[in-house]
């Protein structure tokens, strides 16, 4: 006999409510209540009957999910925890890849859809204000990343990026670096991050060179590789840190140092950002910063179920740790 959402409250030994709003993704749960539910539903083999739901609920089961590359190991990354937080809120997600192109980021506001949607999470690159806010407001919308900050109107989710920034020079100088440069794709693209750079250097009571803030012109390890090493080849002395502004330039920057016989971290510690799956594949390993995404994604979904039209739009942020590996901390 298929279990019954009663045999999940026995067996939880919870009220149906709580059960009701753990399977429908309710905030107000505490986690570790949240947890027996959830276990018990495993034990069980519980399984909500989701059409049914959504046929009472009005809505269609379906969201899109929209970044530019899903295969960019965050974004891939990302997409799997989307997958696994959507079930819970009974939702399919569908998923679209917009090359960061702002027309293709655009259509997904029109109704160009091959079936209505309950809502649209996206990580945007060319979408510009305007954009957002001449959508239609009963699509509910939700945006991440870095470049859709304050002046979008929508609702928004992501880490605080300055701090993280901030967090990943400070513990840099806190071996004792005081040459620290800092690789980015370029102007606008990541910046707050390179800003926490700046804050780091200037409550150490460092000066901030620009000379060593790099920019690479693109997000590829061979873009930070050929930049690093056409500034190391040109005779200037070589950084004793880098922060990168993600994990593949901070990949780019350690060939580019290895090729010119210099050791990391014992010359030069290096630090990324994203805490992509190749970080433990490097040698040697990456430190970087690891945004918290199963966080992101709840956040998202809970913030597109609840989304009002003429509400103020969110500002969530995820937690976000410093994960310190052999790229800093040496090979024991």
């Amino acid at each position: 006999m298929r279990p019954r959402l009663t045999d999940v409250a026995e067996a939880a030994g919870v009220s149906m409510k709580t059960v009701s709003n753990v399977v429908n993704g309710s905030v107000h749960v505490r986690e570790a209540t949240r947890q027996r539910v959830l276990d018990a539903i495993d034990n069980l083999g519980y399984r909500p009957n989701i059409a049914a739901r959504n046929l009472a609920l009005g809505r269609s089961g379906v969201i899109a999910f929209a970044v530019p590359q899903l295969d960019r190991p965050y974004f891939a990354s990302l997409a799997a925890r989307m997958l696994d937080e959507a079930e819970t809120f009974g939702w399919i997600v569908q998923f679209h890849q917009t090359g960061g192109r702002r027309e293709a980021e655009l259509a997904l506001l029109t109704d160009r859809h091959p079936a209505r949607l309950d809502g649209i999470i996206m990580s945007p690159l060319g979408l510009t204000p305007e954009d957002v806010q001449q959508r239609d407001p009963a699509l509910p919308l939700v945006l991440l990343g870095e470049t859709a900050g304050e002046q979008h109107l929508a609702d928004h989710v992501g880490i605080d990026n300055r701090d993280a920034g901030r967090v990943a020079t400070d513990h840099l100088l806190a071996l004792g670096r005081r040459r620290v440069m800092a690789l980015a794709p370029g102007p606008g693209l990541i910046d707050v991050r390179i800003n926490g750079y700046r804050d780091a250097l200037a409550a150490a009571g460092l000066p901030a060179d620009e000379d060593i803030v790099l920019a690479t012109g693109g997000l590829r390890g061979e873009d930070a590789e050929r930049t690093l090493g056409r500034w190391l080849d040109s005779g200037n002395p070589a950084p004793d840190a880098v922060f990168a502004a993600t994990d593949w330039l901070a990949m780019g920057a350690i060939r580019a140092l290895v090729l010119r016989g210099l050791k990391v971290p014992e010359q030069v510690a290096v630090v990324g950002f994203d805490d992509i799956p190749y970080d433990l594949a490097t040698l040697p390993t990456l430190t970087t910063v690891a945004p918290d995404r199963v966080a992101i994604a709840r956040l998202a979904l809970q913030a597109l179920r609840d989304q009002q039209p003429d509400a103020d739009p969110l500002r969530l942020q995820a937690p976000f740790t410093l994960v310190v590996r052999e790229s800093t901390a040496g090979i024991s």
